[in-house]
């Protein structure tokens, strides 16, 4: 079969190698879709190298179908069967550290991650290993979905779980900073949670665009609090998510929030980047801040269930496609920010 390795940083190689035989307590899954985003990019180029093995075969916003199941997986996971669809909650925890034991999965202090150093999707076939599928992380589809928008249940996921902890309430405004393919779901999201208003900011026209059509607002940054006050009466958004890792932002989401506001830092910044911010912004706005990082199994059933409900519109988030031969095409395509999500599909 053909798969893509990143063997150090800028060395991606398409190679062939063996299909995986699933062993005892193992699942083989055909991939049918592998979405990409700019965390990839930042693997292939070694900005992020945390929790990385090189040699893995990348991508972790993965669709799959099970084709073959080992020998004891009914005493695991009993409802498991050939030609389902399914997917991976991609943090394989532990399970004992003390963020597990406090519902923290996802950031459990001995995880490991598909697509960083467990083989992800960026191939043919992808192997579950006992480890994954004793803690759950396999997890299926109830009704048919197309690969690519089963793909997205790993940024969803993600997004729900942020969303988990600055919550949307009915008649809300919201401001969304950043319109790549996670700030348009969370867009989307705040929508769907009874958001009276949910500002999308994005220097792109051609992003403003996309958040104008998926029933949001698209504004220049240079506009935005002015909208924001305009429909507030001056008092500021409810919800402020940073979808950008660009420092400023940080800043400038507290001034954006009205007294008793929420903000949310969800975007990873660059590791070690530093940033000056007001703390009496907080101190008298009385602000709730909080951050977004990964998301638990249950999280992913979640994703799903949003996703078979049609609450996302995948066809502005998933624009193009690149065949896995173009696995290359595909990283600059990431790079270029050619239209808003790219997929990898096994030719």
């Amino acid at each position: 079969m053909r798969a893509a390795t990143l063997n150090a940083p800028e060395d991606l190689r398409l190679v062939e190698k063996d299909k995986p035989t699933p062993g005892k307590n193992e699942v083989l899954l055909k991939i049918e879709a592998n979405t990409m985003c700019g965390t990839d990019y930042r693997l292939y180029t070694g900005a992020k190298t945390s929790g990385i093995a090189y040699g893995t075969v990348p991508g972790h916003e993965i669709a799959g179908r099970i084709v073959e199941i080992g020998e004891g997986v009914e005493q695991i996971q009993p409802d498991l069967r050939t030609g389902q669809q399914a997917t991976v909650s991609i943090v394989v925890s532990c399970g004992h550290c003390s963020n597990c034991l406090q519902d923290r999965e996802h950031l459990c202090s001995n995880l490991e991650l598909f697509g960083y150093a467990i083989d992800g999707g960026l191939q043919e076939y992808m192997l579950v290993p006992e480890r994954a599928l004793r803690r759950g992380n396999l997890i299926t589809t109830s009704k048919e979905l197309d690969p690519k928008a089963l793909c997205l249940a790993e940024p969803i996921s993600c997004c729900l779980n942020g969303l988990d902890q600055f919550k949307v309430n009915l008649g809300e405004v919201v401001a969304v900073l950043g319109a790549g393919p996670i700030g348009l779901i969370h867009a989307q999201l705040a929508l769907a949670s009874g958001a009276r208003h949910v500002f999308v900011s994005n220097r792109s026209p051609q992003r403003r665009q996309v958040a104008d059509r998926l029933g949001a607002i698209g504004v220049s940054p240079d506009e935005l609090e002015d909208r924001v006050k305009e429909v507030t009466n001056g008092a500021g958004a409810d919800v402020v998510i940073v979808c950008i890792g660009a420092s400023q932002l940080a800043q400038d989401a507290l001034v954006l929030a009205r007294d008793g506001g929420r903000v949310n830092y969800f975007a990873g910044f660059p590791k070690g980047s530093m940033t000056q911010m007001e703390p009496n912004l907080i101190h008298y706005k009385e602000l709730q801040v909080t951050g977004g990082s990964n998301a638990r199994r249950r999280d992913v059933e979640r994703a799903i269930q949003v996703l078979e409900s049609g609450a996302i519109n995948v066809e502005e988030i998933v624009t193009h496609t690149f065949p896995l031969s173009k696995v290359h095409e595909a990283y600059q395509a990431v790079h270029d920010r050619v239209g808003v999500k790219i997929a990898v599909i096994p030719d």
